[in-house]
């Protein structure tokens, strides 16, 4: 008889020996002490500084959002009831909405439990009910749209990474008249570069094709008023489907997308991702309004945070760092190596009380592992200097074993 729970320890156990287990740290974030957290261990408590967060405006933080979500629980409570089809919407979804498409200038918005549930749901339903639908996807899309053009069963075209000269010649392989789908990312998380997104427009309006960008590591940060790289580009008019969520530079949780009314009202009664799932607490939509109205005047804010990632960038520049130049705020540290990344990593957290989570396979490909640090407003040049110090010298140390071994 097949023993259950020995096949799962062998497996732990194997990303134990390969060093991609992943150890969650046990941190507490408090208000107000932002970069900083508690992190609880075996041997007691200490203040660590956080460098790998995906709260990038520190918006989790602010007063006013807090305040927001504080006085919703407290007239709401804490939970929505169920489904918005069975327990009804409340009117704080409403107005997020109304909010998300004004945002985004598109006529609709349509809210989901989290930027995952958003992707899947509304990538799955488009994809899966347009006839004979061709979807096209740029090979480093996040797993919720792999996971969403899986679940659409519709066949699918990869495409070389941010390359137009392919996605092109694959695009003319097709009929004109077929519906086809391109969904792509504006800025992508693990290497920090930026779609080209006015090409991938001009190839859809080419060849027939709706657009479908993922603006999750884009929103808050980038256009004049926070509305992603499509805002920054002028080209929110050109892309179909915005997809967006709260839970990064809003600092809340949640997703959503804005579109057309036609193709939102679509997915809102087709998408099952949609329609059996728990709405969010009227509480957090009050939040990641208020979050969202900040954010469109915060140009202060996003002046701060540009200047930190600029500093910090300048800083990593006088190194030997294996760091990738980006055009984004995100700046991966390849360490090539899961154990290596793994033991950096903790030496980080344990000896220098730095938080920088290893990100291994498979997130990123074998051979690029790497920390991926993310700078925000709150963090001082002084601590980007201790960071990139001791980043450095931890590099050298790696480096001097490995020769070490080799020789």
């Amino acid at each position: 008889m097949m023993q259950y729970d020995q096949f799962f320890e062998n497996y732990t156990n194997k990303l134990r020996q390969e060093g991609r287990y992943r150890i969650f740290a046990d941190l507490e974030r408090v208000v107000g002490k932002a970069p900083y957290a508690y992190w609880h261990h075996a041997a007691g408590v200490d203040e660590v500084v956080v460098w790998c967060s995906n709260d990038y405006l520190g918006m989790s933080h602010h007063p006013d959002v807090v305040s927001a979500f504080a006085e919703g629980a407290q007239k709401y409570g804490v939970g929505s009831g169920g489904t918005r089809n069975i327990a009804g919407t409340a009117h704080a979804h409403v107005l997020l909405e109304e909010s998300i498409a004004q945002f985004h200038h598109k006529e609709k918005g349509l809210i989901f439990s989290s930027g995952y549930t958003a992707n899947e749901a509304a990538v799955s339903t488009i994809a899966g009910n347009l006839p004979n639908c061709v979807v096209f996807s740029d090979e480093k899309n996040h797993a919720s749209i792999i996971q969403g053009i899986r679940s659409s069963r519709a066949p699918k075209i990869i495409f070389n990474h941010n390359d137009l000269s392919d996605l092109e010649n694959k695009l003319a392989a097709l009929p004109l008249d077929q519906p086809k789908l391109i969904v792509f990312t504006s800025v992508y998380s693990m290497d920090g570069d930026v779609a080209p997104v006015a090409g991938i427009c001009d190839l859809a309006k080419k060849y027939g094709a709706l657009t479908y960008i993922d603006e999750v590591h884009a929103v808050g940060m980038y256009g004049d008023d926070g509305a992603g790289i499509t805002s920054q580009l002028g080209l929110r008019h050109q892309v179909d489907v915005i997809q967006g969520n709260f839970a990064k530079g809003f600092g809340v949780v949640g997703g959503y997308i804005a579109g057309s009314a036609p193709l939102i009202d679509f997915v809102r009664s087709a998408a099952a991702g949609f329609i059996f799932t728990t709405s969010l607490p009227p509480a957090t939509a009050l939040a990641a309004r208020k979050s969202l109205e900040i954010i469109q005047s915060g140009r202060d804010l996003r002046a701060q945070f540009w200047e930190r990632v600029h500093y910090f960038k300048q800083q990593l520049a006088k190194t030997h760092l294996p760091h990738q130049l980006t055009d984004s705020h995100i700046v991966p540290i390849v360490i090539g190596h899961a154990k290596h990344c793994r033991d950096i990593s903790d030496i980080l957290l344990q000896q220098h009380k730095i938080y920088v989570q290893p990100i291994n396979y498979p997130t990123v490909p074998v051979g690029q592992e790497r920390l991926r640090i993310t700078v925000t407003p709150l963090h001082t040049h002084a601590q980007i200097d201790a960071l990139v110090e001791t980043l450095a010298s931890l590099w050298s140390a790696c480096l001097a074993k490995q020769a070490q071994k080799a020789a």
